[in-house]
């Protein structure tokens, strides 16, 4: 199976936009489109301004969680962050109303989902499904809700390896961009906008995009991916 490279960024903010510019110029000269994350309730305008611009050119949107700062009420140990990991389908479900209300009050749109932490709950599974939401990309699967087909590939990022010194965090991470995109499938590369203040972790993730496609692998977005799935699956 061809090899599909999945880019997403989050943290995009006032502080870290020039940051975030920057890398999505080294991803448009290599032809890689990015999926941006959203969190609407704490979007800044010039954020916000930056992303709808990005957008328009192609680039994909994922509702983001809705405020990673308010604690849900129920919660697990990782903490306030992973704001939909434990959630049941009721209060999931109006998270996700006043969210995307939210996000189309700053002039954005999107139809997948990608929870913070990437970690997810089913109760919010189902939520999704009854909003209408094509996908849900969770830390192990990019999950296409409207056919139910389900494609593993884990994210590969700086966050889990906390324990690791910074050469081995981005050794690692394009050692497993490369075995990714062997397989074929999907290869999907994460980054906070934090992690690129740090230089070492810059450079490694572009060289984790390089080595994927040098593997074959072509750019892709997250919403592509659904939509060429409904397309195989439709008779």
């Amino acid at each position: 199976m061809d090899a599909r490279l999945l880019v997403s960024l989050s943290g995009i903010n006032s502080r870290s936009l020039q940051r975030c510019a920057e890398l999505a110029t080294e991803l448009d000269q290599r032809q890689v489109p990015l999926s941006m994350l959203a969190t609407p309730n704490t979007a800044e305008p010039d954020a916000t301004a930056w992303m709808r611009t990005r957008a328009r050119a192609g680039d994909d949107v994922l509702l983001h969680g809705y405020d990673h700062r308010v604690t849900p009420t129920h919660t697990v140990r990782i903490g306030r962050k992973a704001e939909f990991a434990a959630l049941p389908a009721h209060e999931a479900r109006l998270r996700l109303i006043a969210a995307t209300s939210a996000l189309e009050r700053t002039g954005l749109r999107a139809d997948g989902f990608a929870p913070p932490r990437w970690l997810v709950s089913r109760g919010t599974l189902d939520a999704l499904r009854e909003r209408g939401f094509s996908l849900c990309a969770d830390l192990s699967a990019v999950r296409i809700l409207r056919t139910g087909e389900v494609h593993r590939a884990r994210v590969q990022g700086f966050g889990g390896q906390r324990q690791r010194t910074e050469t081995v965090r981005c050794f690692a991470l394009v050692l497993s961009a490369a075995r990714s995109a062997r397989r074929g499938g999907l290869v999907r590369l994460g980054v906070d906008a934090a992690d690129l203040a740090h230089a070492s972790r810059r450079q490694a993730f572009l060289d984790a995009v390089d080595i994927a496609l040098e593997a074959g692998a072509r750019g892709a977005t997250y919403s592509a991916t659904a939509a060429r799935t409904r397309r195989v699956a439709a008779p």
